[in-house]
């Protein structure tokens, strides 16, 4: 017997069109999964960030140094480099300077790689600046001097040579009178004074009491002595 060929009904066709429509469906999100590329877990990010600071930071820092050389330590003064000299600490080869600071008698040990806390002495041109503010006008503030103390301790102790002789010019009273100043006061002078002075020495080359000399005929302080003569 033939089989009988089953007819073709609306729903049948409907039914088709469906499932094939479903079908594409499916195959296309399959697609787009297999197309998106895995995440790759980021295990390395941090510390190659801070490997290329490093990196840069050294760059930026390095500077030569000869031993014989005058630098100025922020906090201490003018120094000179006595070595530059290397050390193992925890497996680890550092390079250093070491450097004397002859008006405290103290020998500083700076690792090459911190350089930024020296600078070189200041130019001639620099040192003539100095003396042209030396002659300036003091300027007269009205705040407590506490709060002025700490602000000429700041100064005295950035390493910048102008803001050290405005120190120098702010603090001075024409005159070598103890009575004329308070104990702080004269404190905080002859400390700015005296970096001031050996920075001079090294720039100049000259003798101290020669220096001296300078400084205080720009400060006015050798003028009442002169007219006594």
């Amino acid at each position: 017997m033939p089989k009988l060929k089953k007819k073709k009904t609306k729903k049948n066709i409907v039914k088709k069109k469906k499932s094939k429509v479903l079908l594409k469906k499916k195959t296309l999100v399959k697609n787009k999964k297999s197309e998106i590329p895995a995440k790759r877990p980021n295990v390395f990010k941090a510390e190659d960030k801070v490997e290329i600071k490093k990196i840069k930071k050294q760059t930026t820092e390095k500077r030569q140094y000869n031993v014989k050389d005058f630098v100025v330590y922020p906090k201490h003064g003018v120094g000179k480099i006595l070595a530059v000299e290397k050390a193992n600490i925890g497996q680890i080869d550092i390079q250093f300077y070491k450097i004397f600071v002859e008006k405290e008698k103290l020998t500083l040990t700076v690792p090459i790689n911190q350089q930024f806390n020296l600078r070189p002495i200041s130019t001639l041109n620099q040192i003539n600046k100095c003396i042209s503010i030396l002659k300036t006008k003091p300027k007269i503030k009205r705040t407590m001097w506490s709060r002025r103390a700490q602000e000429y301790d700041q100064k005295i102790n950035s390493g910048k040579i102008y803001e050290l002789a405005e120190v120098v010019k702010d603090l001075n009273k024409n005159t070598d009178i103890i009575a004329d100043q308070s104990y702080s006061e004269r404190q905080l002078f002859e400390k700015a004074y005296e970096r001031l002075k050996s920075e001079f020495e090294a720039v100049l080359n000259i003798k101290p009491e020669d220096v001296q000399k300078k400084m205080d005929k720009a400060l006015g302080r050798n003028q009442n002595l002169l007219e006594e003569q």
